[in-house]
């Protein structure tokens, strides 16, 4: 199934340790993941954010169970669509790896837009079109400078803002210190108020608080440049699904201990967080929050760039996209330059596209780009369990009841969440999955040759 490529050709650089690879996806995440969200899941919670990301830790950790499993077999940076082609059928990892692509270019692109935004606030004298060409070149220029560069870069934003989040924590315990008059029932109705808890409103919740975990899945296409590919990526990606889980709890409950279950203002969602540290903190915490959540955006727009490059490389070598281009390593650094360029180059011209026709229609880039990021993301988490599924459970020796019911619950969950996202990310998503089965026709010439030819690298 799975050949090895020769030695002639540059190859990425296995340099990457485990702690490299939790931090990149800290990174990818976000330390701060629940604070632009917290609203909206307060919103529709009533107050038990809590609870709801703590139940979507335990909904993503099927799949990032799934994710590191099938890494085992196939430690290749082509990730989901190397996983599905060569366990399913290589048509559907092409299927899967196209929609990847929307997930993986749109996030660089979001975070670009989210960030120009957020320095507009700071330094307003540089109009939206200046800062995400300043916010593009600067997430190209850092992922260009090799993979170690990368991950120092990585690691110093990580620490920055888990920094903001102590302080955050520490103007909480400040705030709510001799709250004990209230009762016990001050520090549980976080987790559970029966005056507004509903089953409904919880799932409603949760549905978004799955938001927080996007981003895990691209340790996975860094496979070819870990340290000990097969345990590494495995334990990578179920700890950052359970660092943040509990970092996001920490976080909410915070929240809620100073805010309550007040529902948020239609024009205070995108800022509840912010909000809630001022209430705690005062305005100096308030600027500082909403400085984090830029430097939050800029580290997860280079990751996920880093994250893109690996895919497109991975799809690239093997022929879903043009090799010339796509299946290139530059020998110096090592790094699929082509593609880094590529995604940078599309993020700008995409923050600007978007921004000037969802003005025309009353919205934002950042809005319409991170609707659109779940149809392809949640296509790619289906197809890994469905491959782990085949691999672990129809073809095994052996069969576990674990083998069967962690995919299993995996693809049920994330195909529930799928079917229930907006109009607007259904339709986006139905164009470019369109379009690249178009490519795949035109390529095949009506699908009558050979779609891919996966090539799995030695490990070495």
């Amino acid at each position: 199934m799975a050949s090895t490529t020769s030695g002639a050709a540059p190859r990425l650089n296995r340099t990457l340790s485990l702690w490299n690879l939790i931090i990149i996806g800290m990174v990818i995440i976000q330390p701060t993941a629940p604070m632009g969200i917290y609203g909206v899941i307060s919103n529709k919670a009533h107050g038990h954010v809590v609870t709801t990301i703590m139940i979507a830790m335990v909904a993503m950790l099927f799949t990032a169970v799934s994710y590191g499993k099938m890494a085992r077999i196939y430690p290749s940076a082509g990730s989901a669509y190397t996983y599905v082609g060569q366990e399913i059928h290589p048509a559907l990892g092409y299927i899967t790896g196209w929609s990847m692509v929307m997930d993986y270019i749109l996030n660089p692109l979001i975070c670009t837009a989210f960030a120009a935004k957020a320095a507009m606030n700071i330094l307003p004298v540089l109009p939206y079109y200046a800062w995400i060409l300043i916010f593009a070149a600067l997430f190209t220029w850092g992922n260009l400078r090799g993979i170690k560069a990368s991950a120092r870069i990585n690691e110093t934003m990580c620490a920055a803002m888990v920094v903001v989040v102590l302080i955050f924590l520490g103007a909480v315990v400040r705030f709510v210190w001799g709250m004990h008059h209230y009762g016990a029932a001050f520090y549980t109705d976080p987790f559970y108020n029966p005056q507004t808890f509903k089953t409904s409103r919880l799932f409603a919740g949760t549905s978004v608080a799955v938001l927080t975990y996007i981003g895990f899945d691209g340790i996975s296409t860094l496979s070819e440049e870990a340290e000990n590919p097969r345990r590494n990526i495995l334990l990578a990606t179920v700890l950052v699904c359970l660092i943040t889980g509990l970092l996001s709890g920490l976080e909410v409950y915070a929240a809620q201990l100073v805010w309550g279950a007040k529902p948020f203002l239609s024009s205070q969602v995108e800022s509840a967080f912010a909000m809630v540290s001022q209430k705690a903190g005062g305005v100096i915490l308030f600027q500082l929050v909403n400085f984090t959540l830029l430097v939050a955006n800029a580290g997860s727009g280079m990751g996920a760039q880093l994250a893109a490059g690996r895919l497109l490389y991975g799809m690239g070598r093997s022929d879903a996209l043009p090799k010339s281009f796509f299946g290139v390593i530059e020998p110096k650094s090592r790094i699929p330059r082509n593609n880094i360029i590529a995604v940078g180059v599309f993020a700008l011209l995409g923050a600007g596209i978007l921004e000037f026709f969802a003005k025309q229609l009353g919205g934002g880039a950042y809005e319409i780009g991170a609707q659109a990021v779940n149809f392809g993301a949640f296509i790619a988490f289906m197809g890994v369990n469905a491959a782990a599924f085949v691999r672990y459970w129809l073809r095994a020796e052996k069969r576990t009841l674990g083998n069967f019911l962690i995919p299993f619950l995996g693809f049920s969950i994330c195909g529930f969440i799928w079917l229930n996202l907006s109009h607007t990310a259904l339709l986006l998503g139905s164009v470019w999955m369109t379009a690249g089965i178009l490519y795949g026709a035109i390529k095949t010439r009506g699908f009558q040759a050979r779609l891919v030819n996966f090539d799995i690298p030695a490990e070495d």
